[in-house]
């Protein structure tokens, strides 16, 4: 959909044109998962797939929703009654970036919103985040706040967060206000200093597939918790302020001073590995041998199965027959519990690594998974 049909609806509904229509990409995490809330190091790059919300200014502390993706009419909320985990609608992801703008001292005195994504929910590509920050940007610019993108971001954070309730990082939020077409973003979660770093896999005969499991995760439920948890804990049993501070040449000294803490030590161990994957791969992009950041790839799905132990049988056989199949890498992205795998391949393999995952899936009873490239995105931007 694009933004002249959403412009369309958004006057059917509201019976006048927006004062703009906005997009905000979903992301594919290339690699770091998990990283962001120990201060670690990602890798994102914006998806095609968006996130668009036409959207007028309102006076009178009314907001009023409304998603092309959800049965039903018009949410209207009232600014001054937004309170934190409120809402467990999909509602509450647009409200609570509102919540957070007011919060933070910005006069946002109402809205009309209509908004459409492409993004798929649950697969581990930062839906939530796309409605987030295309909403914060739209506001950002009819209230002429002047916020920076990176501001921006930790602003949806904050409403994941604290409105929500999902205890996520920052790397979703920041990957889709600062992302750029042909490049992944290389950030440091600890200060938010950013690296556009080249990615063109087409220029090289590449190809990044996304292989949606269709299982769906829930980012607010308990498992999650329980990870960033466990990784707080090994920071305090260490001495330092987060994982990030426990030096890859230093991890095996780290993980005997915590004993028999088994699953800290486990915990512990893929984050530090994790960071240290994120620099080779930086490194492997920087000096023109993108192919051989596939095999960091796969060492980073094994981390993530093994240690921290959120891979699923449908993501384990994605990266297993993938790599079966000649693929130069594979690994889960995404919160984990299900979502999506990503396989880099060359692009004469790519008609053969779909059937072979689609077959393994039939054969195995699994619903069919959805299989699409991911192309380097622009990030966040106004579209009218």
């Amino acid at each position: 959909m694009g933004a002249q049909q959403v412009a369309e609806r958004f006057a059917e509904l509201y019976g006048a044109q927006p004062e703009g229509v906005w997009a905000a990409p979903g992301r594919v995490n290339l690699i770091g998962e998990h990283t962001d809330y120990n201060d670690g190091f990602v890798m994102p790059f914006a998806l095609p797939h968006q996130a668009l919300a036409a959207v007028s200014r309102r006076t009178d502390g009314v907001l009023r929703l409304h998603s092309a993706e959800v049965e039903g009419g018009i949410t209207e909320l009232r600014l001054d009654g937004l309170t934190p985990q409120g809402d467990e609608n999909w509602t509450a992801y647009p409200a609570g970036v509102v919540w957070a703008l007011r919060e933070a001292g910005h006069a946002i005195t109402g809205a009309d919103v209509h908004l459409s994504s492409t993004v798929p929910t649950g697969a581990g590509l930062s839906s939530s985040a796309a409605l987030e920050v295309v909403i914060a940007l739209a506001m950002n610019d009819l209230y002429g706040l002047g916020l920076p993108r990176w501001k921006l971001a930790r602003l949806c954070q904050r409403a994941e967060n604290v409105y929500v309730g999902a205890p996520t990082g920052i790397m979703d939020q920041t990957a889709s206000a600062c992302c750029e077409q042909g490049h992944a973003l290389f950030l440091d979660t600890r200060d938010l200093s950013q690296r556009q770093i080249p990615f063109d896999l087409a220029a090289e005969g590449l190809r990044l597939l996304v292989v949606d499991t269709q299982v769906k995760h829930a980012h607010s439920g308990g498992e999650y918790g329980k990870r960033r948890a466990g990784c707080e804990k090994g920071a305090a049993l260490l001495g330092v302020d987060a994982l990030r501070d426990v030096p890859y040449a230093g991890l095996d000294e780290a993980l005997a001073r915590l004993g028999d803490e088994e699953e800290v030590v486990r915990l512990v161990r893929h984050v530090v590995t994790e960071d240290h994957r994120v620099e080779r791969v930086v490194d492997l992009l920087r000096s023109g041998e993108t192919r051989a950041i596939g095999p960091v790839l796969t060492e980073g799905h094994a981390s993530l199965r093994d240690d921290f132990r959120i891979s699923c049988p449908e993501l384990d056989l994605v990266v297993d027959t993938a790599l079966a199949t000649g693929a130069l890498g594979a690994r889960m992205t995404g919160g984990g519990f299900g979502g999506s795998a990503i396989v880099l391949a060359e692009a004469t393999d790519v008609d053969t690594l779909t059937k072979a995952v689609e077959e393994a899936f039939a054969t195995s009873g699994f619903t069919a998974p959805r299989v699409f490239e991911a192309t380097p995105s622009p990030g966040a931007h106004r579209l009218h």
